[in-house]
């Protein structure tokens, strides 16, 4: 391949060659073994290459070795003087190169200029370029091309910029010519085309004095090679190396190539200075290295500099490959696998076996909606139809596309017309609603009369409920088990922090990833038109700039509009109307009123001790023990237990702190269990034998089949282990034969506890003679529970599972001192009672003024001083000649300051509280109030009745006085929950005084 190109690269000018075909023929037969080995073709007539560069056909000056390689070329044009006659005519007028002393310098930034080579250079400077210009049009086309020197403190392999270009031209005389290298090349100007000057290298020069500074012109010596051996063995050898490794990267890169054919028209045979310098030019070596061959005038030194340059010139062409083999290589292999998927493709359309993209999913849509299409709303049929046949006319590529497809998949997947089998049997609901939760009696009838309501009409409607109470009293699990005793499917998502209508509305079609809004993704999931749909948090809606979810809510949650929900996607009304809306709160005051007008509120106050006892016992710790990986012969918690728990550490209205309580104990005894090797699930290499119960435990043989699990559980036996609870006891180490060799003589075990336990367990034989040990030599020693008896948690240990109690006793005082009243109170965690106690400060004429303290709101401050003037006519009426609220300063203070109070019910026990100080009477014992009062002294009514009763229950109060408006609150209480309580209902506080005084004065004198 190489000698075929070389050749055709080589060949005669026609016309040339039609004129001189003998002296062709002749040096043909001449041609040199340098270019033999290359693959070179002819070589040129010396009168082309005279037009080119020069008639000396060296191109590097005289010399032994120029003129022996010279010599057939002389021989040739002697022999036919029509070629000399030929070149003279070409060129009559030209200098010969060799008179060229005095040159404008030209600087080259890239690389060096090396003979019989093109270099198209950018002359930026315009006098220089007119200089050239000028040169050109004298005849005198020569310049020295000199290489441009890095400037100092600079990296020599990096890559000049365009700035440093720029200031290359910037410099002037002696400057420029301190940059510039001495050593450089005469340059032929073959063209100027604007600022580009096309140079042709013919021979090496030396800078040898400036002449002038602008343009820069400088007085140069011609430089020839040393003289040199041609048939030295060394310079052989290194020229062939040369042409070697030339020829390997010949084969592979055309643009060498090019390059040797261009450079053997110009400058003919190959000697071994040309070939030195041809090496160095087509390299892509760094331009100092170049220049260091250029500036060589020894031929071996330069031959092995060129042989370096082009030794790396391979290593790159073969990284390249590699390269250009491993990217080809994957392009191949996926282009294969597109054009073979096409086929395949085709192939399965042309037999009918798979259609396009767009056929199929046309298809798989309408099989979709082909099921429910007697059921499916015929505006809704209409749109679909229309998508359909609007996705056929796009391009699969197009936005549009995926557009239209997404919406479709959302349009055909939606359960249009499917409902699920509901359960309309009240007493089944009954029993799972019991089976779930304990109490919520008037939650599980709201339930049972709404499922009574859809026996009766055959179909169920959709409803509303909100239920609201305190955090823990199980609301989002209530709506699971209405679901599931509705037969209905159950979808949970929580508006808590939501500030998007775009969640509730969904996303326009034109935005970038829109999607539907919380309803449509609801029955997509559950597969049905008539889910549960529990929204919980509803109290806590955000607001943002994207809207006011509250007010979307609006339409969702409306009875009315609901049935043609629009959601902003879709774009298709959609019927919502047999949908179960169950909505959780905290606090309903929070709630918008338009959207709490929608909804049926169910109060749920929270649990008194007796629930949350049964709730404790029958749900929350089997639940737990069973998570636990506890059995529950392993364990006991006493109903005391459970109590001291519920009133000292779970004061709250709900169970989850309960839970959590619970869920610790359970932690601690299993901890216990495991420190003593109780294992319920035996490891892997454990075999259990044998077990049999005793009266206090349990009795568990093992067989280690490791050493190594042997040797811990022989650790965690013998680890010595500091029990809280001195019931866990009893754990020994005995030496047991492996499965194989346990006997099967049985061996009475007495109990413990002295009591005759008859129950036996199966034991080692463990005979001591010789032959005995000689047959057990696998005998290792393993794990024995022994006797293990349960752990108790009591009231007298419960402070080491769950640490010290939290709360303390409300009822601080026994009896009663003067001054002090109990109130009852509501918050969120449910009800609590707090004290309200007066002093008298200072007693003085005109000192009658009242201070608060306890952190109170403004309404309670607005009480206290309604209760002052109250307390001043009560006790004129009562004590006329009592001049105590006219003279003393009084000081109110609710303790727990650093809790917020507020709230409008503290008037009558405020009113008690300073005319028992007056008075200097105490109240009746085990009493609790709660009412606000007026001026005039009439009892307001107040909220919270049932927590605030069962906060009374639990500080132990017998007597509660409560707003005679509140009977009918009161009344609706479990009888449980109003069990051994003295209730009194007041409408005026005179009232209220002859229960709080007049008893107590009665008990005082009996």
């Amino acid at each position: 391949m190489l000698r075929a190109a070389a050749a055709a690269g080589t060949g005669f000018p026609s016309l040339l060659a039609s004129k001189r075909p003998r002296a062709a023929a002749r040096l043909a037969m001449a041609r040199p073994p340098l270019l033999r080995a290359l693959g070179g073709g002819q070589v040129p007539v010396r009168g082309r290459r005279a037009c080119f560069c020069s008639d000396d056909a060296s191109g590097s000056g005289s010399g032994a070795a120029s003129s022996a390689a010279e010599g057939p070329e002389a021989v040739a044009g002697g022999d036919d003087g029509e070629g000399e006659q030929t070149a003279s005519a070409i060129v009559p007028t030209n200098p010969r190169p060799e008179d060229c002393h005095t040159v404008i310098a030209l600087p080259l930034l890239h690389r060096p200029l090396f003979p019989g080579f093109y270099m198209p250079v950018s002359v930026k400077d315009p006098k220089l370029l007119q200089s050239l210009v000028a040169n050109l049009k004298r005849s005198m086309p020569y310049a020295g091309a000199f290489l441009v020197k890095n400037e100092e403190g600079t990296d020599p392999n990096t890559v000049t910029s365009s700035d440093s270009e720029k200031s290359i031209y910037d410099l002037k005389g002696k400057e420029l010519l301190n940059r510039l290298h001495d050593v450089g090349m005469l340059a032929q100007i073959t063209s100027i085309q604007g600022n580009m000057v096309v140079l042709l290298g013919h021979h090496r020069l030396r800078i040898s004095e400036m002449v002038a500074e602008d343009p820069l012109t400088v007085k140069v010596d011609h430089l020839k090679e040393k003289p040199y051996d041609k048939d030295d063995d060394v310079i052989k050898a290194t020229a062939f190396e040369v042409i070697s490794t030339l020829r390997e990267v010949l084969r592979t890169n055309s643009l060498w190539k090019d390059q040797v054919q261009t450079y053997m028209q110009h400058m003919g045979d190959f000697n071994y200075p040309r070939l030195a310098d041809f090496g160095a030019a087509v390299s892509g070596a760094n331009k100092f290295l170049c220049q260091e061959v250029l500036e060589e005038l020894d031929v071996c030194k330069r031959l092995k500099l060129t042989l370096e340059l082009v030794k790396k010139e391979l290593e790159i062409t073969k990284l390249q490959q590699s390269i250009a083999k491993a990217i080809e290589e994957k392009i191949t292999r996926e282009q294969r696998r597109y054009l073979l998927n096409e086929q395949l493709k085709a192939i399965k359309k042309e037999l009918g076996l798979e259609t396009d993209d767009k056929t199929a999913l046309s298809e798989k849509f309408r099989e979709r909606i082909e099921a429910r299409k007697d059921k499916c709303p015929p505006h809704v049929l209409q749109v679909i139809e229309e998508e359909i046949t609007k996705l056929q006319l796009l391009e699969a590529s197009s936005s549009e596309f995926s557009v239209t497809r997404n919406y479709l998949d959302w349009l055909t997947v939606l359960p249009w017309g499917d409902y699920s089998d509901e359960n309309f049997d009240v007493h089944h609901a009954q029993c799972i609603l019991d089976e779930d939760h304990y109490g919520l009696a008037d939650v599980k009838e709201r339930i049972l009369e709404f499922i009574a309501v859809g026996k009766l009409r055959g179909s169920a409607q959709g409803k509303i409920i909100c239920l609201s109470g305190p955090p823990g009293v199980g609301k989002t699990s209530i709506g699971r088990s209405i679901a599931r005793a509705l037969n209905r499917k159950f979808y949970r998502f929580s508006v808590g922090g939501l500030a998007d209508v775009a969640e509730i509305k969904g996303h326009r079609r034109t935005y970038v990833g829109a999607m539907p809004g919380k309803m449509v993704q609801c029955l997509k999931s559950v597969g049905t038109s008539n889910p549960l749909v529990l929204i919980d948090e509803i109290d806590k809606l955000g607001r943002g700039h994207s809207g006011d979810p509250a007010s979307a809510l609006l339409e969702l949650l409306d009875p009315e509009q609901n049935a043609n929900f629009l959601d902003h996607y879709l774009d298709v009304p959609i019927d919502l109307s047999k949908v179960l809306f169950v909505c959780t709160a905290n606090v309903i005051e929070m709630i918008p009123s338009p959207l709490l007008d929608r909804m049926e509120i169910i109060s749920i106050a929270g649990y008194i001790t007796d629930e949350k006892m049964h709730i404790a016992r029958d749900y929350l710790e089997k639940n737990i023990r069973e998570a636990s990986g506890i059995k529950p012969e392993q364990v006991e918690v006493t109903d005391d237990a459970l109590l001291a728990l519920i009133e000292n550490y779970c004061r709250e209205a709900g169970v989850r702190n309960l839970q959590k309580q619970i869920e610790k104990i359970y932690r601690k005894i299993a901890l216990k269990l495991v420190r003593h090797g109780i294992s319920n699930h035996p490891p892997g290499g454990i075999t259990t034998l044998e077990a049999s119960e005793e009266s206090n435990g349990v009795v568990t043989v093992t067989k280690a089949e490791d050493e190594n699990l042997k040797n811990s559980l022989a650790e965690d036996a013998s680890a010595d282990v500091n029990l809280a609870d001195s019931s866990l006891k009893n754990i020994d180490v005995v030496p047991l034969t492996m499965e194989s060799e346990v006997g099967h003589n049985e061996h009475s075990i007495e109990a413990s506890t002295g009591t005759s336990g008859e129950e036996t367990a199966k034991t080692v034989n463990t005979s001591s003679t010789p032959e005995a040990n000689e047959s057990t030599q696998r005998t290792m020693e393993v794990l024995v529970e022994k006797t293990v008896e349960k752990v108790v948690v009591d009231a007298s240990n419960l402070s080491d599972f769950v640490g010290k109690p939290i709360f303390q006793a409300e009822h601080i005082y026994d009896e009663t001192p003067v001054g002090v009243v109990m109130g009852l109170a509501w918050n969120a965690m449910g009800g609590s009672t707090l004290y309200i106690e007066t002093a008298k400060v200072e007693e003085s004429e005109g000192k009658g003024v009242l201070v608060v303290t306890g952190q109170l709101g403004d309404v309670m401050k607005e009480s206290a001083q309604i209760a002052h003037t109250v307390c001043r006519v009560v006790l004129l009426e009562k004590e006329p000649n009592n001049p105590f609220f006219a003279k003393s300063k009084l000081h109110l203070h609710i303790p727990a300051g650093a809790t917020p109070k507020d709230g409008p019910s503290a008037g009558c026990t405020m009113v008690t509280s300073m005319l028992s100080l007056a008075m200097g009477k105490s109240v009746k014992k085990d009493l609790a109030m709660t009412g606000e009062v007026t001026l005039t002294g009439r009892i307001l009514p107040i909220g919270g009745v049932k927590e605030k009763t069962i906060a009374a229950r639990r500080s132990g109060v017998k007597t509660i006085i409560f707003p005679s408006a509140n009977r009918r609150d009161f009344d609706e209480l479990a009888s449980n929950v109003k069990e051994g309580l003295e209730v009194h209902f007041v409408d005026k506080y005179s009232e209220i005084y002859d229960i709080a005084f007049t008893c107590d004065a009665d008990t005082q004198a009996s």
